[in-house]
């Protein structure tokens, strides 16, 4: 934990640790799976969701961008994200992997937020347009001027907060919100872009699996699944899967065997990994 400044967890494959990059083929080896955790996510859960990978010999990191960061920085039109967004590719560079295929797994608007940097530092900054990201996994993700949907996460989050501090918190944000990304965006959109309109015309093309549900109360379905199908207008090899019943980021505990499957055959196919 603590890598580069970052509350980030990285679990290196077995053989892995102290090995250059020279010494071992470009791509040699398991791929490397990034895990983008939802606002409030705390690493004992996001850790259920590496176990998957780690059992396949990949080398996981994980790590949740501050909720303060994707509330409310993001809301005001802050960039402040792109820091931890570069961080997190020099992980890369810092434990010798970059050779590796690596594989986002992003959750809800708060690994979006995050990830949607990620894509932009891997276009614009010299030492990262090598790298080499073969798919893409978003569960319950992403989502778009749901306001509601926003505040019950905000809530979740602020859930042992002070009473008055939390309900000053989510009138500050929500009012915010609807001036700045709702009212004014037709116009603020020319300042900073909101991370959905972002990713729909993102320049990567490599495969993309999205995870959701017609029950998630804080992502609409209909949003993913829109980016879905506009992805796949532009050439994205996309798989969309809709779990009917399960809540937000709570597939894999209600469909953990029928969720790691569909994970690691994905992996399997765009990245090379163990197949499950």
């Amino acid at each position: 934990m603590g890598v580069r400044g970052l509350e980030a967890a990285v679990e290196l494959a077995p053989g892995e640790a102290g090995e250059s990059s020279t010494e071992r083929g470009p791509g040699d080896g398991q791929p490397v799976v990034i895990l983008l955790g939802w606002a409030g996510c705390q690493d004992k859960y996001l850790a259920k969701y590496s176990a998957m990978y780690s059992q396949k010999g990949c080398t996981v990191i994980r790590y949740t961008a501050p909720w303060r960061m994707i509330f409310f920085s993001e809301t005001f039109g802050i960039r402040s994200l792109q820091t931890p967004a570069r961080q997190l590719l020099e992980l890369l560079f810092d434990h010798s992997v970059e050779n590796r295929p690596v594989v986002f797994h992003v959750f809800s608007n708060g690994g979006v937020m995050l990830y949607r940097y990620i894509i932009e530092a891997l276009r614009t900054h010299k030492p990262f347009k090598n790298l080499k990201v073969a798919g893409t996994i978003f569960d319950s993700a992403p989502g778009r001027r749901n306001l509601r949907g926003a505040l019950r996460a905000l809530a979740t989050v602020l859930a042992a907060t002070n009473v008055l501090l939390k309900y000053f918190l989510l009138l500050t944000f929500a009012t915010t919100a609807v001036l700045l990304r709702i009212l004014l965006y037709p116009l603020t959109r020319f300042v900073h872009e909101s991370h959905y309109d972002a990713l729909l015309r993102a320049p990567s093309r490599w495969p993309e699996l999205y995870l959701y549900s017609q029950a998630d109360t804080i992502i609409q379905a209909s949003d993913v699944k829109d980016m879905a199908a506009a992805r796949q207008q532009l050439g994205v090899s996309v798989k969309a899967v809709d779990f009917s019943d399960s809540a937000h980021v709570s597939h894999l505990r209600a469909y953990p065997t029928y969720y790691c499957n569909l994970c690691t055959t994905f992996l399997s196919g765009c990245a090379g990994g163990s197949p499950p």
